[in-house]
């Protein structure tokens, strides 16, 4: 083993007073005052632990918060009738001079009011909160056979984040455009069918939302049997979605919501496109709300417990300067106690000193008055006797059976 690691100074954590000192009239106010200074200390470590738990356990769970995307709809026109001059001929080699649109969608994420410069983070594009998109264009599929339905699925592959998308069509009449957006919420959102929803008061949810909240209506109904608390009772509302059963185990309450959550109805936005004349100035907009994981306030909590370790390591070191303080006030007191024993009677203090020594020394040497008294009391009084060879071994028998002691 390391020699430095056996030697390694053990740390010192007691931090409380001699009761002598407590019990001091000259000490008392400021012995009462340490005293409340280490209870508010207890009080407050423990505060200071269960909130840094909790802040632990609330970014393991990832938090949520509802924003508003803003959906932008817009066209742009090439090559109609006000754009172009009669005698123009359009080249159909190169597609020029033909006439032809260009659809957009766009969006952004809204910025949050009163937000201070420092806690903005990169705004997410806008294609990371679609899952999937559909556009229908009502048009003749004779006269436009390149397609009148353009989707958009998301895969699994890596793929190119995009702030907006365009389709570009040759045309020169007005349609009608539908779009179809399935938005990316997180935790996953799910349409509760209508006999759950109208019980719970919700249209849609996450599945612990779900859970959680027919699990709340429960306990306000007082559904829980009194008997055995892990069946739950039907009401004239449950029994339905119960099955008609009278009553269900508690741990069934997962698999009997997932029978009525659904994929949730997509966003359905319609959009006028008359190419004939001047696009608007300004594009259509749409707000829609989207749940997505909290990121301002996942790195404020882990600055937090980032501050906290700084904060624990100077915490740390003024606990071992008290402990150091505490311990030589424990020292300074021995040393009063001895020197005040001596001074109240010298001879009788010395007399009761060399019996305690000559104890000692009789542990040590393995004998004592059953053993025939080694060591005589007239060679105690004589300090030569304290400087034989025996001496130095015998401290270091008494030095390493009290590191042994200590050890067990």
């Amino acid at each position: 083993m390391d020699a430095s690691k056996i030697a390694k100074k053990r740390k010192l954590t007691d931090k409380s007073i001699p009761n002598a000192v407590l019990q001091n009239p000259e000490f008392a106010q400021d012995s009462r005052m340490y005293q409340e200074l280490l209870e508010a200390e207890r009080r407050l470590d423990w505060t200071m632990t269960r909130k840094k738990f909790e802040v632990q356990d609330a970014l393991s769970r990832s938090p949520t918060t509802t924003r508003t995307l803003r959906i932008f709809l817009s066209h742009s026109t090439s090559g109609q009738t006000y754009q172009t001059t009669p005698d123009q001929v359009p080249n159909f080699e190169t597609g020029e001079g033909i006439p032809a649109w260009q659809f957009r969608i766009e969006g952004r994420l809204l910025e949050v009011p009163n937000q201070r410069h420092r806690d903005r983070i990169p705004m997410r594009k806008f294609s990371t909160f679609i899952k999937r998109m559909v556009i229908e264009l009502d048009r003749d599929a004779v006269l436009y056979p390149e397609g009148n339905i353009v989707e958009w699925p998301r895969v699994q592959v890596p793929h190119p984040v995009l702030d907006g998308f365009t389709i570009r069509r040759a045309g020169d009449v007005p349609i009608k455009i539908r779009v179809l957006i399935y938005i990316e919420h997180y935790p996953e959102q799910y349409k509760l069918a209508p006999e759950l929803a109208s019980v719970l008061g919700i249209k849609e949810e996450s599945r612990i939302g779900v859970i959680q909240a027919l699990w709340n209506y429960i306990k306000l109904q007082g559904l829980q049997d009194k008997a055995d608390r892990r069946i739950i009772r039907a009401d004239d509302k449950l029994r339905p979605i119960f099955g008609g059963a009278e009553g269900i185990p508690f741990q069934k309450l997962p698999e009997l919501v997932n029978r009525y959550l659904s994929a949730p109805d997509p966003i359905v936005l319609w959009y006028t496109l008359n190419p004939t004349i001047p696009p608007p100035d300004r594009p259509q907009a749409w707000d829609v709300e989207v749940k997505m994981e909290d990121t301002m306030l996942k790195n404020r909590m882990a600055a937090m417990i980032q501050s906290t370790k700084e904060s624990a390591l100077a915490l740390s070191k003024l606990d071992d300067e008290i402990a150091l303080l505490a311990q030589s006030l424990h020292n300074s007191h021995v040393k009063k106690a001895f020197l005040e024993s001596f001074a109240q009677d010298p001879a009788q203090f010395i007399q009761t000193w060399l019996e305690s020594q000559s104890r000692d020394l009789e542990t040590i040497l393995g004998s004592g008055p059953t053993e025939g008294m080694t060591v005589r009391q007239e060679e105690l009084r004589r300090s030569e006797f304290f400087q034989l060879p025996w001496v130095e071994e015998a401290v270091a028998i008494h030095h390493g059976t009290t590191l042994a002691a200590k050890g067990a």
